[in-house]
């Protein structure tokens, strides 16, 4: 009781207003605040009142507005990119070269003949050639197999509402082909679907069905035979190839002491050994200079072509694949140290018989990270497995996405792709383990849906370093001097008088920074909490022509009213209490003479029958001594229900 006592005083001591009515309160703060326009409404007759009600009413809702508006655009995280320029001594860039051609014909040859027997014998058919200018020599057996799997169909549309598929192999053995079906897709006996690309005619066609002998086959089409054939030969070359292992695969490859002829970085000779030896599904052997795995990042003490890197490469030319490989050259791509090089996507082409010249530009990106934007550092709080992790490589948005697919495709296939790292337990797809991988692989390849997942799940690099290149390129060497420059190569590589290069496989590669200047775009919080609080005060000031003491004014107000309703709440509760205790004794309370008789008579016992009830206490006889008031119980009044503070 002693503790509400005090909590209700120090309420009453904390309410700052004249009164305990809201009325009074909202009166109070009216006339003391400094916020303008209140003041009026208190003191002012009674139209001009109104009006300064609607006004104050109007310019607070206002200000309310324009708060909202200011606190959302500071939690939406808007970013400003800025650009400087910069010049510093920088490192210079990673250099990967690799072969447009992934293997040596004259290695895989054998594993090859099968399906180079059977393409040369696809082409003959679709070039349709007359009888006199077929070949009559008798041509070994063909491997139909490999055909089965995966064939290689032409289109005949001369009616467009009913085009015909020939089976190359069989268009001359049956009279008319096998003609589709109108709306194959809805078509119960033939479930061939026909994906058209293009409006236009499409003589030849690859199909790859969920297994051998369906119906339930999606057909890529095609505008040209020369598309097909090579599209058709990398699939069955992928199946052939995913089942040689790592090392024999390298070793059919292009070595760094055959590829590599020269080296000059700045004023300092360099040979195959400064290269680091990587192997890529798309180009075989790969060769990295200057990655810095396992030595610190070389930096380029000047800019210009004296200063950079100089190679001499040959290709080989002659021994490319001829139906896997249609374009001669070398796939080269600039990069940071230690990332893992996606030629496919960002590398370009040198020229055979050319000397390239590539100017090179550092733009440096710096990301806000959360909020601001959905970028990682290291990739750490992606939710997707890096496959490329096993190169000790960094995060990058490729390798994610490719793992994401390469993840993909085991969970729905059941084999990984030859052209992604392959995760651990599992193998890659072969038309022998996997007569349906081709089918699995160009659905998953088409579904936008798991194509969007991936893109959900990736993130970009906060930090990043992007090279911008200027290249040039002129023939090399002149006729005027290849005969000594053919010479002197060939000797330093074969030991040999004989001249064994030609232009059509030697390379000369110029890589150099054009200036020292380097750009970084960052960017930068379009908000701060500086900005808000002064655009927050701005607007209550201009509006309101209050401060930050108005605002602690009005959260005074508030304060007050909650004492306010905390004070009711308990006089409130006090006064049920009353009631309650009004509803035992309805009638008028007793006097303070008739508790003392009431307490008196409840304290004598009957001699032979106990304590008498409250009606039933007899007076005194005469004669009897006065009761000892001192040994009588008395009970507090309380027990009667009766509060303490009753005087």
């Amino acid at each position: 009781m002693n503790l509400k006592k005090y909590f209700v005083r120090a309420l009453h001591r904390l309410q700052k207003g004249p009164g305990y009515t809201y009325k009074e309160l909202l009166v109070w703060y009216c006339d003391n605040t400094n916020t303008h326009g209140p003041k009026r409404i208190i003191k002012e007759g009674p139209k001009k009142k109104l009006i300064w009600f609607f006004l104050t009413l109007l310019f607070a809702s206002l200000v309310f507005w324009q708060w909202g508006i200011l606190i959302n655009t500071y939690l939406s995280y808007n970013v400003t990119s800025s650009l400087s320029i910069g010049f510093k001594t920088m490192k210079f860039p990673a250099v990967t070269v690799c072969n447009a051609n992934p293997f040596k014909y004259s290695e895989v040859k054998h594993l090859l003949k099968d399906l180079d027997r059977l393409i040369e014998a696809a082409l003959e058919r679709i070039l349709q050639p007359t009888p006199g200018n077929s070949s009559e020599n008798p041509s070994p057996p063909l491997n139909l197999n490999l055909w089965h799997q995966i064939p290689l169909v032409l289109i005949d549309e001369h009616d467009k509402d009913n085009p015909i598929i020939l089976d190359i192999f069989e268009s001359n053995e049956t009279a008319g082909g096998k003609q589709t079906p109108e709306g194959s897709e809805a078509t119960a006996s033939n479930q061939t679907t026909v994906d058209n690309e293009t409006s236009s005619a499409l003589p030849a066609m690859c199909p790859q069905c969920s297994h051998q002998g369906s119906d339930n086959c999606t057909y890529r089409n095609f505008t040209s035979a020369a598309q097909a054939v090579t599209e058709w030969y990398i699939l069955q070359s992928t199946s052939i190839l995913s089942k040689v292992p790592l090392q024999e695969r390298i070793r059919m490859g292009y070595q760094a002491e055959d590829m590599i002829l020269a080296c000059l970085y700045g004023a300092e000779p360099c040979n195959y050994k400064n290269f680091t030896q990587i192997y890529h599904p798309d180009h075989g052997n790969c060769y990295i200079f200057n990655w810095g795995m396992d030595e610190e990042a070389l930096n380029s003490s000047n800019p210009g072509a004296e200063f950079g890197l100089k190679l001499i490469l040959d290709i080989s030319q002659q021994d490319y694949i001829p139906y896997l490989s249609s374009a001669a050259g070398a796939r080269l791509m600039l990069h940071q140290q230690k990332s893992f090089p996606f030629l496919k996507d960002q590398g370009i082409y040198a020229m055979a018989g050319t000397e390239t010249s590539i100017g090179v530009l550092v733009d440096e990106l710096e990301r806000m990270g959360y909020p601001y934007s959905d970028c990682t550092n290291n990739g750490s709080d992606v939710p997707v497995k890096n496959l490329y992790s096993q190169y000790n490589t960094s995060y990058s948005i490729q390798a994610c996405l490719r793992s994401c697919f390469q993840n993909h495709m085991t969970e729905i296939c059941g084999c990984g792709h030859y052209m992604f790292p392959l995760p651990e337990g599992l193998n890659y797809c072969n038309n022998e383990d996997n007569p349906g991988w081709a089918y699995c692989y160009s659905s998953l390849r088409s579904s936008i849906r798991h194509r969007q997942i991936c893109i959900d799940s990736c993130k970009e690099t906060c930090n990043d370093t992007q090279y911008k290149m200027t290249i040039s390129m002129a023939d090399w060497p002149s006729e005027a001097s290849e005969d000594w420059i053919f010479h002197i190569l060939s000797y330093e590589r074969d030991m040999s008088t004989n001249v064994t290069l030609d232009r059509n496989g030697i390379i000369k590669l110029n890589i150099y920074f054009q200036e020292y200047n380097y750009r970084t775009i960052s960017e930068s919080a379009a908000t701060t909490i500086v900005w808000l609080l002064s655009s927050l005060g701005g607007q209550f000031g201009f509006w309101m022509g209050g401060s930050v003491l108005c605002l602690i004014e009005f959260g005074e107000i508030i304060i007050d009213s909650l004492w306010i309703t905390i004070i009711n709440i308990i006089g409130w509760c006090k006064g049920l209490k009353q009631k309650r205790a009004q509803t035992r004794y309805p009638d008028a309370p007793p006097t303070v003479s008739e508790l003392v008789e009431a307490h008196t008579n409840l304290g004598f016992q009957h001699e032979d029958t106990g304590p008498l009830p409250r009606d039933e206490v007899l007076p005194p006889e005469p004669g009897t001594p006065p009761p000892n008031y001192d040994s009588l119980h008395v009970q507090p009044l309380d027990a009667l229900g009766l509060d303490s503070d009753m005087e």
